[in-house]
């Protein structure tokens, strides 16, 4: 099973102070706007996002489709087949978001300990 690019999205209480904080540990903006709550930041091949007042938790992340750098893959599995793999295996799925044979599609599991895990999957 191949899941895509692997990200931590992160709650934070301010912005700005997270922002600084990763800076100092070497990451630098990759994508995302301050005026939209949420930023993705980058250290090598490690990304991590910075929302807040969007969730409730820290997610795993992972998006099919994408490489490390966000960028399209030629070959991958899709969103829609790993959640018909993860249901066969009967892990249940929350929150789908999921429509049409190709394109853009989300779900939501969770693991043992409740950490939520999204799928989420841009092309």
């Amino acid at each position: 099973m191949k899941l895509g690019c692997f990200s931590i999205s992160l709650t934070v209480k301010d912005l700005q102070k997270s922002k600084a904080f990763y800076e100092k540990l070497g990451f630098e903006v990759y994508a995302g706007a301050e005026s939209h709550n949420f930023l993705i930041m980058k250290n090598g091949e490690t990304n991590i996002g910075l929302f807040q007042g969007m969730f409730d938790k820290n997610i795993l992340t992972f998006n099919p489709g994408w490489n490390q750098n966000a960028e399209n893959l030629e070959s991958f599995e899709d969103a829609r087949e790993l959640c018909r793999q993860l249901e066969s295996k009967g892990i249940e799925i929350v929150e789908p978001s999921i429509s049409g044979d190709k394109g853009p599609a989300s779900f939501t599991v969770f693991d043992p300990d409740g950490n939520p895990i999204l799928i989420d999957q841009h092309v």
